[in-house]
């Protein structure tokens, strides 16, 4: 079967040669336009001018499988190969383009960058796979039009550029498609907002007048309270708490935090409004803006997720101390502009170089390490920078912690993460559990809670509160 591939790819060039149907025509432009990415640079600003995040992921995603395509196939595979490229005579000449190419045949470099492109966008955006899929076959086929390349340099570069593109979520995981799942429950349907009151955290991300407009319009009914500059988050939701029977807050994960505990401790429904910079539990309930938790709370569609603790406080996504304390605020800094993951890599190797291994008793063991963290409910993916969660009600603890008494533990652990092996790198360690105790001999101890970095007694607990909060979200 092999020995018949290149009299098959000579046939194919001579019926192209022959045949003159009027797409044809449209080929060569379309690959004239791809030459050094310049088509998928195109895509991708429009797709980040959009200022959707799942269409600024694809992009960077797309970009990403592109160099390492265009890497394995211009600068390895096209080296090692040395295929010539096909005889000018099997082309017409009104099709050959007017300066053609000097390197080697096999594979096609252009099929390969555009093949990694297309499979990149659709990984976080399968929306997107058949129109950018189709911009990239035309690619691939305007090679084969101006008889630049043999079919099988199209096919082998499209294996290529698909391939560099599955091995990019080896250590940059796609982003789940759904929210994480938790008990459905019943609670109090709020048509109007007849027994709610919002506490609207102005120093929130998005916080405008224009969602206190929109909050009047669709609960008129509702109270909304706006704390003035100074007032304490904490005692404005207290408050509240006492005169309603819905509890609602506008803000990040920060004001959530505090409004989860408040809610819980009073056994009251909790209504989330998305109005933080990066509203991570908000996403994991499904909440992608204001009008989907405004429908939640008016339909009643609620569920019961649990609450993390650490003795007297509370967290809804994560806890930590250590490096990955200094990583949540690079990563933060720069995840709307570079994507979580490329945020993370990038602050790694930021906070690794400045970071000191804390000593701590973990659990009444000695410990040196560079990072303790626990999330509320087992995290994927397994490694350094967990980003979702299948359940919000599993009763567990993730617990993740990295050792610094390794030898070259530093190290280790980046290019654990770089490489995607971090799990099965010595330092690192990572268990589920209902309780972790955790003690700093030199009596100072700085946690972080959901993005919060703040200091605790020396020696603390973090358990968890088994669905203790209910929650307003889509069903």
């Amino acid at each position: 079967m092999w020995r018949r591939l290149p009299a098959a790819d000579r046939w194919v060039l001579r019926r192209l040669g022959t045949t003159e149907a009027r797409f044809l025509r449209l080929l060569p432009p379309l690959g004239r336009a791809a030459n050094h990415g310049r088509l998928w640079w195109a895509v991708s600003a429009l797709l980040a001018a959009t200022g959707n995040r799942r269409a600024r992921r694809a992009a960077l995603r797309g970009l990403i499988s592109l160099g390492m395509a265009s890497f394995a196939a211009n600068v390895v595979s096209k080296q090692a190969v040395r295929r010539p490229r096909p005889p000018l005579e099997l082309t017409p000449v009104a099709r050959r383009l007017a300066r053609m190419p000097v390197t080697t045949s096999f594979p096609s470099g252009h099929s390969a960058s555009a093949a990694a492109f297309a499979a990149g966008v659709a990984i976080e955006w399968p929306l997107l796979a058949a129109p950018v899929g189709l911009l990239a076959a035309g690619v691939g086929a305007s090679r084969v039009v101006t008889g630049v390349h043999y079919p099988t340099d199209v096919l082998a570069g499209f294996g290529l550029g698909v391939g560099a593109s599955a091995l990019s979520t080896w250590w940059w995981p796609p982003t789940p498609p759904g929210p994480a799942e938790a008990t459905l429950v019943a609670a109090p349907a709020a048509p109007t907002g007849e027994g709610v009151v919002i506490v609207v955290n102005s120093g929130a991300g998005s916080v405008s007048d224009d969602l206190v407009e929109l909050l009047r319009d669709r609960l008129p009914d509702a109270e909304i309270v706006q704390p003035g500059d100074g007032a304490d988050l904490a005692d404005v939701l207290a408050d509240a708490a006492r005169r309603c029977r819905v509890l609602g807050i506008a803000g990040g994960d920060g004001s959530v935090n505090v409004a989860a505990k408040t809610a819980a401790d009073a056994g009251l429904p909790l209504f989330v409004l998305p109005a933080g910079t990066l509203n991570h539990f908000a996403r994991d309930l499904g909440l992608g803006d204001f009008d989907e938790a405004i429908g939640a709370l008016q339909a009643g569609a609620a569920s019961q997720v649990d609450l993390g603790c650490v003795d007297e406080r509370s967290f809804v996504n994560t806890c930590s101390t250590g490096l990955y304390t200094d990583l949540v605020r690079y990563r933060e800094r720069w995840e709307r502009k570079l994507g979580k993951w490329p945020a993370v890599l990038v602050g790694l190797v930021h906070v690794l170089r400045r970071a000191q291994p804390q000593e701590l008793l973990i659990d009444g063991r000695p410990r040196r390490v560079w990072m303790v963290f626990a999330g509320n409910g087992r995290y994927l993916p397994i490694g350094f920078a967990p980003t979702s969660r299948p359940r919000l009600d599993d009763g567990l603890l993730d617990i993740r912690i990295m050792d610094a008494e390794h030898p070259f533990a530093r190290t280790r652990i980046a290019l654990g993460v770089l490489l995607g092996t971090l799990r099965w790198t010595r330092p690192y360690e990572g268990t589920t559990a209902a309780e972790l105790k955790i003690t700093a001999p030199e009596g100072v101890l700085h946690l972080t809670l959901d993005g919060e970095f703040t200091r605790v007694d020396p020696e603390v607990t973090i358990t968890k509160r088994p669905r203790a909060l209910t929650v307003y979200r889509p069903r």
